[in-house]
């Protein structure tokens, strides 16, 4: 039985109207499960979208990343100016332009992004519509034509290329105004390079929910799945140049990791920068937070502090060295 539900759903600050949540279906496994690409692994249902084009101004607190007037914010992925063309409120894609990517980079982040493939569909399968959305730069929600469009599943519209179908397919017809909301955490990894907590993805595509909160293996690609690599907190958004003339507008972001307030279980809320209220009013630093931890372990520390697993890292290292030698 296909079951619906609808309810309101906040999307950061900003509270959309009536959302179609479609619930998991047999799609959305786990990474490990099928091989990359199969084409065996079943098809996504199709759903319908809202009738209404969704569409969602940009919050208070949001960053806009394209208004339709310019590429300001925005440069090819080598440093120089971004060449996409930009005309009636949106940016095409130019072929063999390269990609682009944001001048400013981010780490957990609500992003919205509205998008159009081309009209006439001229291709099929990978060839049809084809672009992508790269959280800093490695984690790609795919972009591609999947209206009466078969390709293999973990590599349609809104799937965690290589990794998860979308639960459903909500496409519209090439030539309509599709849209993503992203909800991204990064992964966290330790002063060793371990990951303690890898990325995980939440998007619904058109307003429907098609990815829950899943947890990626690791970079997504093209017919493997890489490991995770320890790199920076925080890095550019790219969209990607796949030689189709798709179009994108009204592309915003929230920086959670600036705006984040997490309660942490001593009265006081600690924010995503790793500052803790100390109930006065006031924010201690990251290091201050840590020690009022009052907990000795590595594993309790990052369970009170999580931004700070780090720093607990250095503190341990620095303790060992200071410490005498059996020797001496």
């Amino acid at each position: 039985m296909i079951h619906l539900l609808s309810r309101v759903v906040t999307v950061g600050i900003t509270t959309a109207a009536l959302v179609t949540l479609s619930t998991g279906d047999a799609n959305a496994q786990p990474s490990t499960r099928w091989p990359i690409h199969s084409p065996d692994r079943p098809q996504p249902r199709v759903v319908k979208p809202p009738a209404t084009p969704w569409t969602v101004a940009p919050p208070a607190d949001a960053m806009v990343m394209f208004d339709g007037t310019d590429l300001a914010r925005w440069r090819k992925e080598d440093g120089s100016p971004a060449a996409w063309k930009v005309e009636h409120g949106y940016v095409e894609v130019v072929p063999n332009a390269g990609g682009i990517a944001t001048r400013d980079g981010f780490g957990d982040a609500q992003l919205h992004v509205e998008w159009m493939a081309p009209l006439p569909a001229v291709g099929e399968s990978q060839e049809r519509g084809n672009s992508g959305v790269f959280l800093m730069g490695r984690y790609e929600v795919q972009v591609l034509d999947s209206y009466d469009n078969v390709t293999y599943a973990d590599g349609q519209a809104a799937s965690i290329f290589g990794q998860y179908p979308p639960l459903v397919n909500a496409s519209r017809p090439p030539g309509e105004w599709q849209t993503y909301d992203i909800i991204f955490h990064r992964p966290r990894f330790d002063a060793g390079g371990r990951v303690t907590r890898p990325a995980r993805m939440t998007v619904l595509h058109n307003g429907v929910l098609v990815q829950d909160d899943v947890v990626l293996s690791g970079p997504t690609a093209h017919q493997r799945r890489p490991p995770y690599e320890r790199h920076a907190d925080r890095l550019p958004i790219s969209l990607q140049d796949h030689e189709t003339k798709v179009r994108y507008r009204n592309i915003w972001v929230r920086d959670l990791e600036r705006v984040a307030v997490r309660e942490t279980g001593d009265g006081r809320r600690e924010t995503g920068d790793g500052r803790r209220e100390t109930g006065d009013g006031r924010r201690e630093t990251g290091s201050v937070a840590a020690e009022n931890c009052e907990l000795g372990t590595e594993a309790a520390c990052c369970r009170c502090v999580p931004a700070r697993c780090d720093w607990w890292h250095q503190r341990a290292a620095r303790s060992s060295s200071m410490r005498p030698s059996a020797s001496g």
